[in-house]
């Protein structure tokens, strides 16, 4: 998978979430939330954040759930320049992460950022959804 979320540490067992059936979604990928309790991979930036899927789903094999990752710390791919301690969210860019900003804030932000990084590098970055819930400028 392309810009796949790799676990390096697991500080938080996955849960499961709802998905669909007949989807297929690659393990790492960056997962958007919907009601009830429903993962799906994030297709826009600005989605609320539900986690990082554990291991592939595959399309049509009577699962409607998969475990999820909401804590650990994870290397995943820049979409554009991003600053160590800086608040991260979902970007347009399917898979990878930005710099969150005014846009951001509460549910959209989906971890920090353990190192400085410039687009489309590789980082370390804490997942922690909603880890701040201030509008950035």
């Amino acid at each position: 998978m392309t810009y796949e979320a790799t676990l390096l540490f697991e500080t938080h067992i996955p849960i499961p979430f709802t998905v669909a059936d007949g989807v297929t979604i690659e393990k790492g990928t960056l997962l958007a939330l919907s009601d009830p309790m429903t993962a799906a991979a994030h297709a826009s930036d600005e989605q609320v954040f539900a986690g990082i899927l554990k291991s592939e789903k595959v399309a049509n094999d009577g699962c409607i759930t998969a475990d999820v990752y909401r804590g650990g710390i994870f290397k995943v791919t820049a979409s554009g320049s991003i600053t160590v301690g800086e608040t991260c969210a979902l970007s347009t860019v399917a898979n990878r992460v930005k710099r969150a900003d005014a846009t951001c804030s509460g549910s959209k932000t989906i971890g920090v950022a353990l190192e400085t990084v410039a687009d489309g590098e590789t980082f370390r970055m804490e997942v922690r959804p909603a880890c701040n819930t201030s509008a950035y400028a």
